[in-house]
């Protein structure tokens, strides 16, 4: 059987160790073959030699080839050729041949004698052209220079996906060398790598011809073990000029100081993030609590997978502070807990509102001792016995697998106010440096923020303290009025709101209502001056307008302050009443047949103003008519007209029944929850006088 015949029965793949499909190079060469008998003429003609000559094979066979290719100037050495070629020698180099169309061509030439069966003597002549042999080896030679050469990482693989070759660069940026590499998957020389995306991109450039540039890959080699690098990839199917597919090149750059810088940028503008984040959501209160929930809301889950903020349990209570007791230890009061995610490591934490006490090893009592942050960015088993509370929270914290730890001191005008403890669990990579030089800068804000809440309570209190010891006991009823009041302080702070009920000559009394402008322990103290003057001046039965024009006197002498007030004299005997008011809140007048108003009543300057006269109107009060004194946190709210407080306010005294007690309690349900200012809320309702006329006396 033939070749041919084996050809025709097994195909291609018949034939071991044979490829069917040309090479590309003699095509890109387009080789020409002349075969010369002994007498110098032409007895074989290649279809290229018609190319590249011009001639076809009827014009060129049996003519001498040195008459029909060689102009007459060079017959003498290529005849000296031809004789060398005859007597067995070997030629390679470019000669110029005469083309058919009369131009000259310089043709690289390859010859060599050939003899057959008879002994007879041939000349083989393998002819290119001469320039494109030299674009040629100036191509292979660029590219052999360029892959051996280049810094970029440069890798040919099959169609197969087997790799054929590695230029140096890629040997250094993996570590392994060409001969390791060779007919090898990647997979099996470069686990670490993500290498089904790396296949997953070859096959999709194999199939579509389409490159894939600038892919961002991640892993590690066994160039550095232990280090992650980053790589940009850009992969490109191979062909040859036919259009046959050869496999993929991969050129890759190593591109781990960029991705590193990148992402140190996007990490820096995270942290800048977090903390205008912080600036924002950090102490929107004065609530001791609630900043302390702030601070750890804006840690999870973009610095810390848990955050939690202790106290000393000192500052709760606003007193004086000491960081450890005599023994070491230090008591903590858990004011917030947060986590990026549901997970146990919560019930880990301190639960939140109760006292906790650490001893002098815990590393919590060492950061409020030593007024330094705890960093610890590889967390042993040891280092969580010495973190957690207690054995369990320690166990609770192993499993749910925390890695990395640090805690940031709250430090306020000097003072340690207690930790911002930051865990981390889900997220891989541990606390570094610069999550450390954040979290103390969230703390340092946030304890400003704790501290103000804490000095701004202690304040509220003594203010309180004050207004209470300065404001009437609750009134008893006088004989002729039946009395209720309420006093409520603003939630913010507590401001300078003050009423009272006065006993005046004849069985007369003055029901006096006011708001000293401002919060805190100043406005309470001038409200005590402005009720102990009003309380005086009340004593020389003066007329309403005579004892503001007093008051507007006394205010101008207590520095920058300014009040209003509004004072009634009722009669209960007549139903007389007669008042005044300095820019105060007009009274609400609800009858007994069920009608209510507003008293129109000029409302005047505040006192402190000075220089404004003051006005006066009566009104006439019937059995069971209520008159209703209020200052304006009752009926103001922040984003609500004032009228419409008012209006509110006229319909529930319009509807009042049973007890002023009760009233009061309704009308303050109905419009107010959480007050942001004071308020306070007199009541009075005629009712006929016992039969003797006497007075009862008033308490506070």
């Amino acid at each position: 059987m033939t070749t041919h015949d084996r050809l025709d029965q097994g195909g291609e793949a018949g034939m071991s160790g044979l490829t069917a499909a040309p090479g590309g190079v003699l095509d890109l060469l387009r080789v020409a073959a002349v075969v010369l008998d002994g007498d110098g003429r032409i007895a074989l003609w290649s279809p290229e030699a018609e190319l590249l000559f011009g001639y076809r094979a009827a014009e060129a066979l049996g003519r001498r080839a040195d008459r029909l290719l060689v102009h007459t100037s060079d017959r003498r050495s290529a005849v000296d050729l031809f004789a060398r070629v005859r007597a067995g020698d070997t030629w390679a180099g470019v000669f110029p041949v005469r083309h058919r169309d009369g131009s000259t061509l310089q043709v690289e030439f390859r010859t060599m004698g050939l003899r057959d069966v008879h002994g007879e003597v041939y000349a083989l002549g393998l002819a290119a052209d001469e320039g494109t042999v030299r674009r040629l080896e100036t191509d292979l030679a660029v590219s052999g220079f360029l892959v051996k050469q280049s810094p970029v990482g440069l890798a040919v693989f099959d169609t197969e996906l087997r790799w054929v070759r590695a230029n140096p660069s890629l040997q250094r940026m993996t570590g392994v060398t060409e001969p390791l590499v060779r007919g090898r998957r990647i997979a099996e020389v470069l686990p670490e790598l993500d290498t089904e995306a790396i296949e997953g991109a070859m096959r999709h450039v194999l199939e579509s011809g389409e490159p894939l540039l600038d892919q961002q890959g991640i892993g590690r080699t066994p160039a550095d073990p232990d280090h992650d690098h980053a790589w940009s990839e850009s992969y490109y199917r191979l062909e040859d000029p036919s259009g046959r597919v050869l496999g993929i090149a991969v050129s890759v750059i190593d591109v781990s100081k960029r991705h590193r810088a990148t992402s140190e940028i996007a990490e820096a503008r995270e942290r800048l993030a977090v903390i205008a984040d912080a600036g924002v959501r950090i102490g929107t209160t004065l609530d001791l609590r609630q900043t302390a929930q702030e601070l750890a809301d804006v840690t999870v889950p973009r610095l810390a997978d848990l955050a939690a903020v202790d106290v000393l349990d000192a500052v709760v209570h606003r007193e004086a502070m000491a960081r450890v007791r005599t023994d070491g230890s230090a008591r903590f009061r858990a004011l917030a807990v947060a986590a990026g995610y549901p997970t146990e490591a919560v019930h880990a934490a301190d639960p939140v509102g109760e006292i906790a006490r650490y001893d002098p090893t815990r590393m919590i009592t060492q950061c409020v001792r030593d007024a330094q942050p705890i960093f610890v960015p590889y967390v042993t088993e040891q280092d969580v016995r010495r973190i957690a509370r207690d054995e369990a929270a320690a166990e609770m914290l192993l499993r749910e697998g925390v890695h990395s730890y640090l805690a940031a001191p709250l430090i306020a005008r000097g003072s340690v106010l207690g930790t911002l403890s930051l865990h981390r669990t889900v997220n891989p990579k541990p606390f570094d440096e610069q999550d450390l030089t954040l979290a103390c800068e969230l703390a340092i804000r946030a304890a400003l923020c704790i501290d103000n809440a804490r000095l701004y309570g202690r304040e509220r209190d003594a203010a309180l303290t004050l207004q209470r010891s300065l404001l009437s006991q609750q009134p008893r009823d006088l004989d002729g009025l039946e009395i209720a009041s309420r006093y409520l302080p603003a939630v913010s702070a507590a401001g300078g709101d003050w009423f009272d009920v006065l006993p005046l000559q004849d069985g007369k009394v003055g029901l006096v209502v006011g708001d000293v402008m401002g919060k805190g322990i100043h406005a309470a103290a001038i409200m005590g001056q402005l009720r102990t003057a009003t309380r005086a001046f009340s004593q020389l039965d003066m007329r309403p307008v005579e004892l503001l024009g007093h008051l507007d006197e006394i205010t101008r002498t207590l520095g920058e302050s300014i009040a209003t007030c509004l004072y009634a004299v009722c009669d209960p005997h007549t139903g007389h009443c007669e008042l005044s008011t300095a820019g105060h809140l007009p009274p609400v007048l609800a009858h007994p047949r069920g009608d209510a108003e507003l008293i129109d009543i000029p409302t005047g300057a505040p006192l402190g103003v000075g220089g404004v006269p003051f006005s006066a109107v009566h009104c006439e009060l019937s059995e069971g008519a209520v008159l209703a004194l209020f200052t304006d946190g009752l009926v103001e709210k922040r984003h609500q007209s004032l009228d419409v407080g008012l209006h509110t306010l006229v319909q529930l005294l319009r509807r009042h029944h049973g007890s002023l007690e009760r009233i009061c309690d309704q009308v303050l349900a109905a419009l107010h929850g959480a007050p942001d200012d004071d308020v306070a809320l007199l009541l009075a309702r005629l009712r006929r006088p016992s039969p003797s006329g006497g007075v009862a006396a008033v308490g506070g």
